[in-house]
């Protein structure tokens, strides 16, 4: 057996048609998997699965409702008739001072980043158990470890993805279903060109952090992904590892 074969696996990738979630679902795709992309723009969407080609197909999708993501697993279904693999990696940030977050603000970060995971998970959950177990990859942050100042709601729901992730790993090990999490360093992104912008000096004081000595890019996360949807970690679940050229070791 092939540990890192995934040919005849189906994945979803939410958030998939730019960034880490396309990075993502080029190295599914490169191992054989049939790819669904999910976000909100039909354009990108469609640019990003005839990039990646072959079974690539894109639904629009807001993960933020529910019957958007039962509707979005269901056509992964219909389409490919199975489903194998779930990359929560749909996200948001609004930056700013504590104090001037409005509480919609607030829950527009925390429904985008937190509670679709959870709707992610349970639309995929009965299609995973049909299949004899499955793979779920939420997509975290350094802010999962760190605070940060300017970004307390995205904070605030990547330190939960991570314990989200621990209580459904426990909770459908028995079913053959792991449920494991990536936290993202600093990727050069849409999302972190809008900090870049925003943050003076982030730049330059993310790349003397880093051990690595640069930014990510979106395909630094393809291994990662591959290894977490593919039977070589059939005994790894409940983990958040980070991705991010060691700047989360370094004192």
């Amino acid at each position: 057996m092939n540990m890192f074969d995934l040919t005849g696996k189906v994945a979803v990738v939410t958030g998939g048609n730019g960034g880490i979630g396309l990075g993502m679902a080029r190295g599914l795709a490169g191992a054989g998997a049939s790819v669904v992309l999910a976000g909100r723009n039909a354009a990108k969407g469609a640019r990003a699965a005839t990039e990646l080609g072959g079974g690539t197909v894109f639904v629009k999708t807001d993960v933020t409702r529910k019957s958007d993501c039962e509707a979005l697993v269901a056509e992964a279904v219909r389409r490919f008739g199975r489903l194998d693999i779930l990359v929560n990696n749909a996200g948001t940030a609004i930056r700013g001072k504590p104090q001037d977050y409005s509480e919609a603000q607030w829950h527009t970060v925390l429904d985008t980043n937190l509670t679709s995971i959870f709707l992610m998970c349970q639309a995929a959950y009965p299609e995973m158990v049909k299949a004899g177990g499955g793979k779920i990859i939420n997509i975290g942050s350094m802010m999962s470890l760190f605070g940060a100042p300017f970004a307390v709601p995205y904070a605030a729901s990547k330190g939960g993805v991570a314990q989200v992730t621990k209580a459904l790993a426990t909770a459908w090990a028995g079913e053959k279903i792991q449920v494991n999490a990536v936290l993202p360093g600093w990727i050069d992104t849409e999302l972190t060109q809008g900090a870049r912008a925003d943050v003076v000096g982030l730049t330059e004081s993310v790349v003397a952090r880093t051990p690595a000595g640069r930014w990510g890019v979106p395909d630094d996360l393809a291994g990662i992904a591959v290894f977490l949807a593919a039977p070589a970690s059939d005994f790894v679940t409940g983990t958040a590892i980070p991705c991010d050229g060691g700047y989360s070791v370094r004192g």
